[in-house]
């Protein structure tokens, strides 16, 4: 069994390959081979973090990589429909934070490969709604993005940056992991952090914004007005 986590406490689905897979049925143990060679693999050698999102190659791996790459190697080629990231805001956006690929291998396209049925799903409704939050504020960012909003960074935050990250490369030398993830430029840093800084105070302002809304109406904001809260949060 493959167990596919969307996020951390909001969703896990989990995925089984179809039993009347033609590799399938030649190997029912298909499965457990791939998972023991994604674990000898994991602790073999050292395998960077794939921030360029080229799944045609699995010496650095990202996410879906991990699976992809240890079924590709027992005949089983996931990710059957895989996905075009052409929005010109969301590529730049991308592009700033060392994305090179755009046809890609995203996590939630493995839910409509049909080599896979779904066996069992767990959500949490509290924190998907959480999430909607999040996603709204995601949503209006990339509405600035397409319009030519630039992913910044705190000038003054790069030189401190920059001492991170040849601080983490002394540390991954010596097998360690440092503040900066190998493969991220002090720069690139300096623009995740204006990122996560920015996202999370819009999303303590719509979040408190729809609880002012939800108090007042006896029921929660739908998602459009999530995402107009989020269009008003980058003033506030």
């Amino acid at each position: 069994i493959e167990e596919y986590l969307l996020d951390k406490k909001l969703r896990v689905l989990v995925l089984r390959l179809r039993h009347d897979l033609p590799e399938l049925r030649s190997d029912p143990m298909l499965p457990h081979r791939a998972a023991t060679l994604c674990l000898h693999e994991a602790q073999g050698r050292h395998i960077p973090y794939d921030f360029a999102m080229d799944y045609t190659e699995s010496t650095e791996q990202f996410c879906s990589e991990v699976v992809s790459a240890a079924y590709a190697q027992k005949g089983i080629d996931l990710w059957m429909g895989v996905s075009y990231i052409s929005g010109e805001g969301l590529v730049s956006w991308l592009s700033a934070l060392g994305a090179r690929h755009f046809e890609t291998q995203e996590p939630s396209d493995l839910e409509y490969d049909p080599q896979l049925c779904v066996v069992a799903e767990w959500r949490d409704y509290e924190t998907l709604y959480k999430d909607h939050g999040d996603n709204a504020v995601i949503d209006a960012m990339l509405e600035e993005a397409d319009e030519g909003q630039p992913l910044e960074y705190d000038w003054h935050l790069l030189p401190v940056a920059r001492v991170a990250k040849a601080y983490s490369v002394v540390l991954n030398l010596m097998g360690e992991e440092g503040p900066v993830p190998e493969g991220m430029s002090g720069t690139v840093a300096a623009r995740a952090q204006w990122l996560n800084s920015q996202h999370e105070r819009r999303v303590a302002y719509v979040m408190a914004e729809a609880a002012k809304f939800h108090k007042n109406r006896g029921y929660r904001p739908p998602y459009w007005e999530l995402v107009r809260l989020a269009r008003e949060s980058r003033w506030r």
